[in-house]
């Protein structure tokens, strides 16, 4: 049997994901296969080589011509290739790219079962009501559902999706390549203590209110104050910089620029405490990650992950992306030396050994055989 996991683009994250379905299912004779649209991502600008990678991965257009392509044309590209490998079952990462919804028509036509893979959750967007019944109409195709947490599986319940055909585990990371005892011997960037916060620099990550937050406490705190490390670039760079400036702070806001992964390992070794304090986020990957390495984590209550990541006081806090002094407070909190930081990052590290891509194997895997079975 053949199952296809189809991604828009694979990036680290997916590749993890799909090697550990390989181990897996291969011990039940089945084999997979990784589909991407194409080879490069608009959003993300990920350097993944996929050359000696043990599991083949078929992308099915060139990256300059998907934007180009009539919907005819996309489908007539897809239908062939999918006839072509006949997969059993296909895992379709969400249903909004015309790319995606002609991998469900394939799969309608030649009757075999779909799963979609999904980390929507329903304040993502304002929702409006002929938009979600034309959601709920076209969900209906799909024999089961992998999500990333329960903020996910909840909304998919309300468009219509039976609970007993959710399977949750969907986003996580490759949580060996994070490990800290592999971490330890990285360099140090940063002299001081930090507060480390990895994103691009759009208007939904919230970054202006992070930099006021970390002003009031810089004011508060003085010269034992820990620095504050933005990793990242994008179209607000120009206005974070201008108020890094504005607020005094070029001495103790370090921005490092976008980097890939095997970059952001040295800031993550050594940071004190990771912060996300996104407004809008379906998941958040780099909490994953900031877990992974055994860091206590301030995490935004609306990002994706929270409900299913963050313990309360044990791992980390949650606070409101809109309460500038919420975040301040709690950095005072973390730097105070009244909590015990290596305690709460060793529950970060034990809780997301939960979130692994063994695990993402293990669910699809059920969501597969739910799918077969209906």
């Amino acid at each position: 049997m053949l199952i296809a996991l189809f991604f828009t683009n694979y990036g680290p994250y997916h590749l993890a994901r799909l090697e550990a379905c390989q181990i897996l299912f291969k011990q039940f004779g089945w084999d997979v296969i990784g589909l991407e649209i194409s080879r490069t991502d608009a959003l993300y600008a990920w350097q993944t080589d996929i050359k000696d990678f043990p599991v083949q991965i078929i992308s099915i257009l060139p990256d300059h011509t998907y934007k180009k392509l009539k919907l005819h044309q996309i489908f007539n590209k897809f239908n062939q290739t999918l006839s072509q490998l006949k997969p059993d079952v296909l895992a379709i990462a969400g249903y909004a790219e015309p790319a995606m919804l002609s991998a469900l028509l394939w799969s309608l036509l030649h009757k075999k079962p779909t799963i979609l893979l999904s980390d929507s959750k329903e304040d993502d967007a304002k929702r409006v009501w002929i938009q979600e019944l034309l959601k709920s109409f076209l969900l209906k195709s799909y024999k089961a559902a992998f999500v990333a947490g329960q903020p996910h599986k909840r909304y998919l319940i309300k468009l219509g999706i039976p609970s007993n055909s959710i399977f949750l585990g969907y986003d996580v990371v490759d949580n060996k390549s994070f490990a800290p005892d592999k971490l330890q011997h990285l360099p140090n960037h940063v002299e001081k203590p930090y507060f480390l916060a990895i994103n691009r620099f759009v208007p939904k990550k919230n970054i202006p209110l992070l930099i006021s937050a970390y002003a009031n406490y810089r004011e508060k705190t003085g010269p034992n104050a820990w620095i504050l490390v933005l990793c990242g670039d994008g179209e607000q760079r120009l206005l974070i910089e201008k108020q890094i400036s504005e607020l005094n702070l070029q001495d103790s806001v370090h921005l490092p620029g976008f980097l890939q992964q095997e970059q952001l390992l040295p800031y993550f070794a050594h940071a004190s405490c990771f912060v996300h304090a996104g407004i809008r986020e379906q998941w958040g990957l780099v909490v994953n990650e900031a877990m992974a390495v055994g860091l206590p984590v301030l995490v935004s209550n609306c990002c994706g992950c929270f409900e299913d990541l963050v313990i309360e006081s044990i791992n980390g806090f949650g606070f409101s992306p809109d309460n500038t002094q919420e975040l301040t407070n709690l950095m005072l909190k973390m730097s105070s030396g009244d909590i015990d930081l290596k305690k709460m990052g060793q529950a970060s590290l034990q809780h997301i050994q939960n979130f692994s891509p063994e695990h993402f194997a293990q669910s699809l895997m059920e969501a597969v055989k739910y799918a077969l079975a209906h």
